[in-house]
């Protein structure tokens, strides 16, 4: 089990801040919001936002600000589980998160969890932080993260999250101000999947789901996701599935 002192998210200090301790008390991850300055094997070094840096107990820890304000997310915390005290990942070294977001909505739950006593606060607070340390991990072990990679997540978290919304490639290539041909280049390169097959396969995953447990007509289910026209749908649905909608929902009912 470990033990939080102290958890904080979004958390904005003035541009002169600074953290100096020489020999620190317990394990500290902080998650940086914006640039900031890392001392690191003996040199002030700036890194860039959506960075990570874990210090161990009795680890010097200077960073500082640098520029107007410094944004982070932190975590002052005690642990002897092995998933933290045996863990890979670099110490003092900041790295670069591959899904900061995510994370962040961690923090925000370790905050909640530390700040109210409920009955599984302790087992809660655990299996969060086992999450955030593999997130951590997976970031770490990750390809570099490349300068629209973050525009690249979001815009994907975007489609899988309401697949129904009208995309294009011209809509999405225009909400990030790229090419339609860059955009669809260097999302197939990230995610092995070009945007259109993310769009058609979210698409189809949330047809399952109300073919399975809705009772709407093949019609309303085709509109709420994202099809105007309900033969395209029946035929794009038998193309990815083997099933027309009908026989789909008959064989999972049946």
């Amino acid at each position: 089990m470990a033990h939080i002192h102290f958890v904080e998210c979004n958390t904005t200090h003035p541009g002169n801040f600074v953290i100096d301790v020489p020999m620190g008390y317990h394990w500290l991850l902080v998650i940086t919001k914006t640039p900031a300055l890392f001392w690191v094997n003996g040199d002030l070094k700036e890194y860039p936002s959506h960075s990570a840096i874990l210090y161990r107990p009795q680890q010097k820890v200077y960073y500082r600000a640098c520029a107007d304000q410094f944004i982070n997310d932190w975590i002052r915390f005690e642990s002897n589980e092995p998933y933290i005290t045996e863990s890979p990942l670099p110490l003092g070294v900041p790295f670069a998160l591959d899904d900061p977001d995510y994370c962040h909505k961690l923090l925000e739950l370790l905050t909640i969890e530390h700040n109210f006593h409920r009955d599984y606060k302790a087992s809660s607070i655990d299996c969060l932080l086992r999450t955030l340390f593999n997130k951590l991990l997976e970031s770490y072990f990750h390809e570099p993260v490349t300068p629209q990679y973050y525009n690249l997540l979001k815009l994907r978290t975007a489609i899988q999250n309401d697949p129904g919304d009208y995309w294009t490639i011209a809509k999405m290539a225009d909400d990030l101000g790229i090419s339609p041909g860059y955009l669809q280049s260097i999302y197939k390169k990230t995610f092995k999947v070009t945007c259109m097959e993310d769009v058609i396969n979210s698409r189809i995953r949330l047809a399952k789901e109300y073919l399975i447990h809705s009772t709407q007509s093949i019609a309303d289910i085709a509109s709420r996701c994202g099809y105007q026209n309900v033969e395209h749908f029946c035929r794009q649905f038998k193309q990815m599935t083997g099933y027309t909608p009908r026989k789909f929902q008959q064989q999972a009912k049946g």
